[in-house]
C-alpha cells in the first residue's frame, strides 16, 4: 500500500435486498486494539447473502460492507505483526461492524488470526468453517470407525468433500451423493459418485452405517431410510430445505440416532485439528474446492451461490498480491 493512498475501494450495501456496490470510502485510521488490514481474499457465503437479503437477526446500519470471512496482511497494529498474513473472523465482522468485502479493513484484534507463512491468503480465508465442520462431523459426532460404510450427500461441496476425503482417512467405504450431474466430476475420487436422485439400498450395495448429509430436506429424509438400524446420521446443513419431517413410529423403528453438528458450541474444540490439516491443505494432499471471482463479479459469484452451481467455496479477490 502506497503512505500517500487515503482511499480504499469497497462493496458497500446501501438498500437490503439488492447488492453492494463498487465504490470508494477513507481508508481507515488506525486504532488501538484493532488491525488495519490489507485485504488480499473474502468469502461469499450464505451467511452473508442473509446479510444482502435483511434476514439476519441483527440487522447492521446502512451503507454497511458485508464480509463474514477474509485475509490479508496487516498494514498497522500495536499486537499483530506488520506483513503478517492473518484471517479475519468473529467480533460482528460483516454482521454488526463492516466486514471483509473492501481492500482494506479495520478489525478488533480478537477477530485476527496469524495464519503460518506461506498459506495461500485464499485458503487462510475458507478454510476454517468446512474443514473445522466436516472434521467434527467425522470425528467427534458421528465417530466413523475402520470399515464402516458411509453416505456424504453434497459431496462435490466444500464441507461434504473434506467429509469424504476425512472418512477415507479414517479408512472407511465411502459414498458421495450430489444433486446434479454436472457435480458428479466434481466429487473427490476417493469415494464413488452417485446421483442424490439415485440413491437406493440397492445402488448403495446395502445400508450404510453413517450419513453425512450436508443439505437437509428431502435428500436428508430419503438418505435416512439408507442408514441401518443403530447408525448415525450427522446433520451440517440445510441448503435444500430446512424442514425435516418424521413418523415417529418408523423413525424408533429405524432406530438411527440424528447428530446436529453445531460449530458455534465445537469451533474452539476443532481448531487444534483443523490447524494440524493446514499443511495438507497447503500442499494439495488434502483438497478444499473453492472458486475465485474479482470484486466487479460479485453478482456473478452470488448468483453461483444462490442457484447451487457453484462448485465449493466462493472466494473473492479484493487485490492484495503482497
Amino acid at each position: 500500500m502506497s503512505s500517500s493512498a487515503t482511499a480504499t475501494r469497497t462493496l458497500a450495501l446501501e438498500k437490503f435486498g439488492t447488492l453492494p456496490r463498487l465504490g470508494q470510502r477513507a481508508l481507515p485510521a488506525p486504532r488501538p486494539g484493532h488491525a488495519l488490514v490489507r485485504v488480499a481474499a473474502a468469502t461469499v457465503a450464505h451467511l452473508d447473502l442473509n446479510v444482502l437479503d435483511g434476514q439476519f437477526g441483527i440487522l447492521p446500519e446502512l451503507p454497511f460492507i458485508p464480509g463474514t470471512q477474509g485475509s490479508g496482511h496487516v498494514v498497522a497494529s500495536d499486537r499483530h505483526p506488520e506483513g503478517a498474513l492473518v484471517r479475519l473472523r468473529g467480533e460482528g465482522l460483516g454482521l454488526s461492524r463492516d466486514g471483509a468485502w473492501a481492500e482494506h479493513a479495520l478489525v478488533p484484534d480478537a477477530a485476527v488470526e496469524v495464519m503460518p507463512e506461506g498459506t495461500d491468503p485464499a485458503l487462510a480465508c475458507i478454510y476454517f468453517s468446512p474443514v473445522g465442520t466436516a472434521w467434527a462431523a467425522v470425528h467427534s459426532i458421528a465417530q466413523v470407525q475402520p470399515g464402516e460404510r458411509v453416505l456424504v450427500t453434497g459431496a462435490s461441496g466444500a464441507v461434504g468433500a473434506v467429509a469424504v476425503q476425512l472418512a477415507t482417512r479414517a479408512d472407511a467405504e465411502v459414498i458421495g451423493a450430489v444433486g446434479r450431474p454436472a457435480k458428479l466430476p466434481h466429487v473427490p475420487g476417493v469415494a464413488e459418485a452417485l446421483l442424490a436422485s439415485d440413491l437406493s439400498e440397492k445402488a448403495l450395495g446395502g445400508k450404510v452405517d453413517v450419513l453425512i448429509d450436508t443439505v437437509g430436506g428431502q435428500v436428508l429424509h430419503n438418505a435416512l431410510a439408507l442408514v441401518r438400524p443403530r447408525g448415525r446420521a450427522a446433520l451440517l446443513g440445510y441448503t435444500a430445505g430446512r424442514e425435516l419431517t418424521l413418523d415417529l413410529a418408523d423413525f424408533f423403528l429405524a432406530d438411527v440416532s440424528l447428530l446436529p453438528v453445531n460449530m458455534i458450541s465445537r469451533s474452539q474444540e476443532v481448531a487444534p485439528d483443523v490447524l494440524r490439516l493446514l499443511p495438507d491443505l497447503s500442499s494439495g494432499a488434502l483438497s478444499l474446492p473453492y472458486e475465485r471471482y474479482e470484486m466487479d463479479a460479485l453478482a456473478e459469484a452470488v448468483e453461483r451461490l444462490r442457484t447451487g452451481t457453484a462448485v465449493g467455496k466462493i472466494v473473492l479477490d479484493m487485490g492484495d498480491t503482497e
